[in-house]
This record gives structure tokens, sequence and C-alpha cells, in this order.
């Protein structure tokens, strides 16, 4: 229980306000309200996303409040994290982490941006950028969407197609399924030893829920026109011919992104049963396969980069980032995950069907990456 009493009040009076009520009381202090003082003992446990302005009292501690959740208010600049900052010339480290969805990623915790809007805005920079001469396309991420795979890709190569730089791959923990698939657009991929390298495959979550629907007497009654339009709704079993459809669709993907691969390292022709069928590895296994050139650790990747540009040994090396994203080292990452997005943290695959991304390149081992995919 929250108790909460204003200021001028009789002295041990209290006012006790449900949770619902005190929710609409914190927004309306950044809505003019912040001239209105409130006393407030107990504890207050608040999610979602809010702005608040004003001033609180509690007890002797007296604050003012400023919070701001919209991490896109200030434009990207070039952050020094290596070498020189005087140099005239500068590599340009393009850091790719987390699930590649194409929607905003908001939430607590989360600095709120669409990885992929944000990698464009990275790469504009990039281009416009004359003193970048080589770009470190560093990448953790298991995958995603398959058409925000395939945007990012497109991308890269346009920038590539714009500005005559090296473009060097360097897969950290993890680099599977689109995180391979845009790896595999750069000019050398470099793996940690124990990176985790493949999942060249396709995958849509889908769900039958009717029985559990059924136990809490939820029917479902749609109303549709056109037999298959609902098609993979975890509301129903699906039924052959939409399955058929579906797996139609799987496989062109599927075949898409390995007619990407063998363009690129046409080696791997005569071997691709033995990576194209979704399986993972270790980075030391993808180089003696061929799916990466090199083991490495990150620093080679940049030193590879420097060689292929011509740079000297002590010019920069920059991140991208916004004034309220700081970077310190080339491994600096900005926190796209939220750590709450709801009241109740609770996810059950197949409820949240409808925010997710439909076909994804992506290595899903864990069932609850199904959801987090699609936040």
């Amino acid at each position: 229980m929250l108790d909460y009493s204003p200021l001028q009040s009789r002295p041990g009076r209290r006012r006790s306000l449900p949770m619902l009520a005190v929710m609409l009381i914190i927004p309306l202090a950044g809505l003019g309200c912040g001239s209105r003082l409130f006393r407030h003992s107990g504890a207050v446990a608040m999610t979602g996303d809010m702005k608040v302005d004003g001033k609180m009292q509690m007890g002797d501690v007296k604050a003012s409040v400023s919070l701001q959740n919209d991490s896109r208010s200030t434009p990207l600049v070039a952050t020094t994290v290596a070498g020189n900052p005087a140099g005239r010339h500068r590599i340009a480290v393009l850091d790719v982490d987390d699930f590649l969805v194409d929607r905003n990623i908001g939430g607590i915790g989360s600095m709120g941006e669409n990885p992929v809007a944000l990698f464009r805005e990275k790469i504009e920079a990039i281009r416009k950028d004359a003193t970048v001469k080589a770009v470190v396309v560093r990448i953790n991420s298991p995958g995603g969407g398959v058409t925000a795979s395939d945007i990012m890709c497109h991308e890269l190569a346009r920038l590539k197609q714009q500005r005559d730089l090296p473009v060097i791959a360097n897969l950290m923990v993890v680099g599977t399924g689109g995180a391979y698939y845009l790896a595999n657009h750069c000019d050398s991929i470099v793996a940690h030893p124990t990176s985790i390298v493949g999942g060249i495959g396709v995958i849509l979550n889908a769900y039958n829920l009717q029985d559990t629907m059924g136990q809490f007497n939820v029917l479902a009654s749609p109303i549709k026109s056109g037999d298959k339009i609902d098609a993979g709704t975890p509301e129903r079993p699906i039924e052959q011919e939409e399955l058929e459809m579906l797996q139609r669709i799987a496989d062109s993907f599927h075949q898409r992104f390995i007619d990407q691969v063998k363009a690129k390292r046409p080696d791997l022709e005569s071997s691709q049963s033995l990576w194209s069928d979704g399986r993972v590895m270790t980075g030391s296994e993808a180089a003696a396969m061929g799916l990466v050139d090199s083991v490495g650790y990150l620093d080679a990747a940049i030193e590879m980069a420097r060689q292929q540009s011509g740079l000297k040994a002590d010019d920069p090396v920059v991140l991208y980032r916004r004034k309220n994203d700081p970077a310190y080292t080339t491994l600096d990452i900005s926190p796209n995950r939220p750590a709450l997005t709801s009241l109740i943290p609770l996810h059950v695959p197949g409820l949240d069907r409808s925010s997710m991304p439909t076909f994804l390149y992506m290595w899903q081992a864990d069932p609850a990456m199904a959801t987090l995919a699609g936040q």
C-alpha cells in the first residue's frame, strides 16, 4: 500500500491511494503538476516508459527529477575508443548486437532503438565521414528476421558501392542466422575461436494453443474472408495445405541464404550438406570448413582493416554513439534489450506471436528467444 498526503495537510494525516491512482499522478508531474509536492512513505515499483519532470519530497530527502528515455534525441557522433584522436584517418567499428528485428525495442532498461534503422543511420554516418578509410563490423547476434537481415545486408552492400572501403567482419560470442548472413556480405570474416557460427536455416514459430485456450473457456470466433488468411494462428491446428504453403516459403528463404553463401564462397558448394542444415559450430571449426576466413580477436580484425586501408598504427578507431550512450573501448555495446517489458514479466510462446517477425534467420536453441525476437 502506498500512502500520499499533500504537504499542507494536517500532521499525521495520510491519504491512501490505489496503485492505479499513483501511476496516474506520477506522469502528471511532467504535465504541469510538478509544482505540487507530495509526501511519500513506503515502496514504489513502476514499470513502463515514462517521462517525469518536477520536484518530490521523500521524508527529509528532496530531489528534482527529469527522466527521458528517448535515446534518439541526439544524433550519432564518432567517439574515439582507440588510437590518437588527432589522426586524420580513422577506422570505424560498426557494432551489431542482439536480435535483428525491424521494430523499436522499448521498455525499461532499453535504449529503445530499431536495430535496422540504427544500422542504417550508422551506415550513413560512415558514408558521409570522409576520414573513415576502413570498417570493422563487430557482430554479436544469433540473427533475426529474414527481411530485417536482408535490409541490413542491402545497406552494407550499398555502402561498399558508394565508398571504396575494406569491410571486415568480426564474430564475437555468436554470429549465426541473419548475423552470419550479414557477415558474409563483408570482404573477410574473422571469428573468435570460441564463437558460435552457422545456423544457416529458417524458422517460423508456430504454436497450437487450442486446447490450452479451451481449458480457460476461450474460444476463437474469427470473422475472415479468405480461407487461409489465418494460416499459422495458434488458435487452431495448422492444416496440411497451410503447412505446405508455409514450408514452401521457408524453403525459398533458406535457398536464398544458401545461394548467397555459395556466391561468396564457391568452394563450399561441394560440402553444402555439412553447413546448410542449420547446424552451428565453433569459430575454429567454421574456419576449417571455410565459413569464415580466419580465427582471431577483434584486435586482429581491426589490424586487418588497418593494413588493407594503409592506415598507420596510431590512427584512431571510432564507434558511432549518441550523447547519452558513451563508449570507452571497442567492446562497448548499446543496451537495446528491455529489462522489463510489462508489469508481469512472463511470456508464453505463441501468445505474443502477433508481435513477432514471421520467418527468422536465427539460431534459436532457447524457446524464450522466440519471445525476445518479437520485442
